[in-house]
Formats: C-alpha cells, structure tokens, sequence
C-alpha cells in the first residue's frame, strides 16, 4: 500500500499508553483526541479518576478521568499538554465487511505494536447488550484496549476493546465521537458487578451520588446494567432505586428503597 509506513507512523504518533495511577506497568491505550490533550481509552482501563500517560516519544503526564460509561466501555482523559498529534477520526457507519483496518496498541508492554487485518462484522454480539461492535480479524493481546482501529486512510474508526472467538472487537469511532461530544454524564460513584438478583456494589465512592444516599459495599441494585444506564442516561435529577442489604445471617433478607440525587461531576458509574 502506498504510503502506508507514513500513515503507521501517525497513528503511532496519536496512540498513548496509559498507566493505572500509581502502577509503572501500563494497562492499556488510548487515543489522542485533540491536539490539547484529550484522550479516548477504554472505561476498563481508566477505572480510577486517576492515571499516567505516556506519548509516543516517552513523555509521561499526570491525568484525570474526565468522563466515564461502564456500559458502552468508553472514557476520556484530560492530560495537561499542548499541540499533541491528535487522530483523524473517520465515519465507522461507512465500514463494510472484508474493508482493511489496522490496529495500534501497546499489547504485553510493547509500545506501538501493529497489527493489520480485515472487517469480519458490524452489528450486535449475543451478551454484549444492544449496542453495535465491530469485528475485526486483527491480532490483539492485553495491552490493545483503549487503542485505535482505523481504516486503510489512517482515520480512526473504532476503539479496540476485547478479544470474543479470535477476533477483534471495537467501539465503531462513532460512538466514541458521540460520547466524547455529549460531556459529562450523571453517576452514581460506584463499582458494580452483575449477580444473580441484579448489580452487586463492589466499591461506593466517599463523595459520589451514591454515598450521599447511604448505599454501601454489599448493597445489591435490583436493576440490570441497561436499565441503570438508560435511566443515566434520561436527564432525571433524582433516580429512585430498589435495592437489598442483608445485615447479618440471622436477619431476613428484605428489599429497600433509596432516592439518589444525581451528580454530573462524578466520574465513575
């Protein structure tokens, strides 16, 4: 392909590693948005509000999570930097399958790794809820989350994410232009995690919408990961929840309500 060293190149050069805060091993990627140091990554890799970038020429920066959806596995960082190589997004809604795509990352620690393959899908996976996701025949590893898949011209056009049955899976690039278009979103400040009777809180932050209601580790949400997102995602002020708390072994087990008034400036969800 001509000129296709050139367009590596660039995609190197927007591609950044992102470290979890106070680690020194990273663990995943990121795309540099803007030239003033927005970047696009994975939710599952900016889980704290807190992380460390590296640029491609080994420049390292202090960042903050900047915004956060679990559901749809997207975040922004804000690094404090000027006149970055920022990507060139591209439209995902014109990728058809058997297209060429590259894949950028930091797979297993090795920076800037390459990986070229073609589309296999677009559309929903079973389990992956109702969003659309990419499929691709590209070579990742741990490490590629949060990097670029772009087309054969260099332009972004998905966010990689997973590996489901050997093949690639990333967020179409126009998701992740709609997120990071939309802003903050309200949160309640909690870890969760799905279980038999609904989403089981793993860890609620001291000053999120959450604690502020007296929800706590332990607590189960009577709710699924679609119908809290979609109630996020409503612009209500107030969310009222069911939820159970199981005090000890002898007591019984019942369900209890909460109002949470929702906070926009939390970053975890």
């Amino acid at each position: 392909m001509r000129g296709f060293g050139e367009i590596a190149e660039r995609l190197r050069r927007s591609t950044v590693q992102v470290f979890p805060h106070g680690r020194g091993r990273g663990g995943g990627s990121g795309v540099v948005w803007t030239a003033d140091g927005l970047i696009v990554t994975n939710a599952h890799v900016a889980r704290s509000r807190n992380a460390e970038v590296e640029l491609w020429d080994g420049r390292r920066f202090p960042a903050r999570v900047a915004s956060r959806d679990p559901r749809r596995d997207l975040a922004t960082l804000r690094i404090d930097a000027a006149n970055l190589e920022a990507a060139t997004p591209g439209d995902s809604d014109r990728l058809r399958a058997g297209e060429l795509v590259i894949a950028i990352g930091n797979p297993l620690g090795f920076a800037g790794a390459l990986s070229t393959g073609v589309i296999h899908s677009i559309g929903k996976l079973p389990g992956m809820g109702s969003e659309r996701w990419i499929r691709a025949a590209v070579q990742l590893a741990p490490g590629n989350s949060g990097g670029p898949l772009a087309n054969a011209q260099g332009q972004v056009v998905g966010i990689n994410t997973a590996i489901v049955n050997g093949l690639g899976v990333a967020i179409p690039g126009n998701a992740a232009r709609d997120f990071v278009g939309r802003g903050p979103r309200p949160a309640l400040g909690v870890s969760l995690q799905p279980v038999q009777h609904g989403l089981l809180l793993l860890e609620v932050e001291s000053d999120g919408a959450a604690a502020a209601a007296s929800l706590r580790p332990g607590d189960v949400l009577l709710t699924t990961f679609d119908q809290l997102h979609d109630a996020l995602d409503s612009g209500c002020e107030t969310l009222r929840l069911q939820f159970i708390r199981e005090r000890s072994a002898s007591d019984r087990v019942r369900i209890r309500e909460v109002t949470v008034r929702l906070n926009a400036r939390a970053v975890a969800a």
